[in-house]
């Protein structure tokens, strides 16, 4: 009943707190599940076991766990993401009115992680983190420019990950979990009705859609920690794709001069699904402890964000599917970093991080307007009693200025039109978390 409980809990914390923008990494995936880690820029996630929180980059540093333990992380984000000079107009080149800048697109927001981690005897740790691995959400008015290709974007997944490790010898730790993931999303956009209906000129007759899809689908993910020289570890770790099919609904808002109209009648609310998967990942680093009490680190992570090629919402009304044309990129993530135990109580963290693009000019979208980005991060762990620990980290990501640079004769943007815009952005990150030992 104890562990019932606890996953009915954490599920409630997880849902009750995400919220805001929250695309922070590279496409949509979310390296912010750890307040120590995020102290090292995520350096040392594939070999180190500081905490419970480890676990979600590297299941196998639960077996690096010598005693039970819980940890929970909340991750305050606050990106600025400025939209800037962006011109709209329809295949013909007429004009879109409308707004041409904005301030952020999207919103301060707070992410939860929840851990934790038993052993069942001195080879076996048994561990369960609950997670948001995937999440975003960008908002423009209504009446912008790019209106056509969006206007609102939301999507956040929770993972329940239960992980089982094996110990075969001292220096080696193998696990493996399943993840048990819900995903929702909900997309919006204007509609050119008159463009649809023949009326003149282009975007003088806006309806809207609103797409709301859920799902609930299974992964796993494996990995391995080993010692084979005392101070120095090596550490691997995949995370497997999780196949989503989002199914709900598109409601339509059909502007008044069309009522009762050809156009009303096939442009009815509809049940809709759309086919989604999460990129797998593989995960690889090193640490080598230089003294007793200083670390360095490093570590890579590939992410496989080219399976995401497009977005196509099904439609049961009758009405073609709705394409978006995405061709994304695999993507690099590259990070070193270093922690200094000053004290039997303070440890201080620092690192530095690349994090590549998903995706070129060409298939970039209002909906994600993503580009490289930098990281700087430092943290500290303080250990007021023996079985208790806080930790804070604190990031700032640099991020290249975006452009968009969609056409009307692309896939699926006929109707959406021609879009050129610009954006300037950067965030802020601050972690805190706690973790008790029994």
């Amino acid at each position: 009943m104890r562990s019932a409980s606890f996953v009915i809990g954490a599920l409630v914390a997880v849902t009750a707190f995400t919220s805001g923008d929250r695309a922070m990494g590279a496409g949509f995936a979310l390296k912010e599940q750890s307040a120590t880690a995020q102290g090292n820029a995520f350096a040392g996630t594939a070999t180190e076991a500081t905490d419970a929180s480890y676990m979600f980059f590297n299941p196998a540093a639960l077996g690096r766990m010598k005693q039970p333990q819980g940890t929970a992380s909340l991750t305050y984000i606050s990106p600025t993401s400025k939209l800037e000079h962006a011109t709209g107009s329809a295949a013909d080149t007429t004009p879109f009115g409308g707004s041409d800048s904005a301030g952020d697109i999207g919103a301060d927001g707070v992410i939860p992680s929840i851990y934790g981690a038993a052993a069942i005897d001195s080879r076996w740790r048994v561990g369960l983190a609950v997670t948001v691995p995937f999440a975003l959400k960008t908002e423009y008015d209504r009446d912008w420019v790019g209106r056509y290709h969006g206007v609102q974007s939301e999507v956040t997944a929770i993972n329940v990950n239960p992980v089982v490790a094996f110990n075969p010898v001292s220096w080696l730790s193998v696990a493996g979990g399943v993840q048990m993931q819900h995903m929702h999303a909900r997309l919006t956009n204007a509609v050119d009705f008159a463009l649809i209906s023949g009326a003149a000129p282009a975007g003088n007759l806006d309806g809207f859609a609103d797409l709301d899809g859920n799902d609930f689908a299974f992964g796993f993910n494996l990995g391995m920690i080993a010692e084979p020289v005392e101070g120095t570890r090596l550490g691997i770790a995949y995370r497997s794709s999780v196949d989503h099919t989002l199914d709900g609904d598109i409601d339509f808002d059909i502007p008044a001069p069309l009522a009762g109209s050809a156009i009303e009648a096939a442009f009815t609310d509809t049940d809709a699904e759309a086919d989604f998967k999460t990129p797998a990942s593989l995960t690889f680093g090193a640490a080598h402890d230089i003294t007793d009490d200083i670390t360095i680190m490093g570590g890579a992570t590939w992410t496989q964000w080219s399976n995401f090629d497009e977005l196509r919402v099904k439609m049961e009304n009758g009405l073609p599917d709705n394409v978006t044309e995405e061709e994304w990129d695999d993507q690099w993530y590259l990070a070193a970093g270093a922690a200094w135990r000053v004290t039997d109580r303070l440890t201080l963290r620092a690192g530095v991080a690349y994090d590549q693009k998903a995706l070129d000019t060409k298939y970039r979208t209002p909906r994600i307007p993503d580009n490289d980005r930098y990281w700087i991060s430092t943290g500290a762990t303080f250990e007021p009693m023996e079985n208790i620990s806080i930790s804070a980290g604190y990031t700032h990501i640099f991020i290249d200025d975006s452009r968009v640079r969609l056409e009307a004769g692309d896939p699926g943007n006929a109707t959406r039109g021609n879009l050129a815009a610009r954006y300037d952005s950067d965030i802020d990150i601050i972690a805190i978390s706690g973790s008790l030992h029994f």
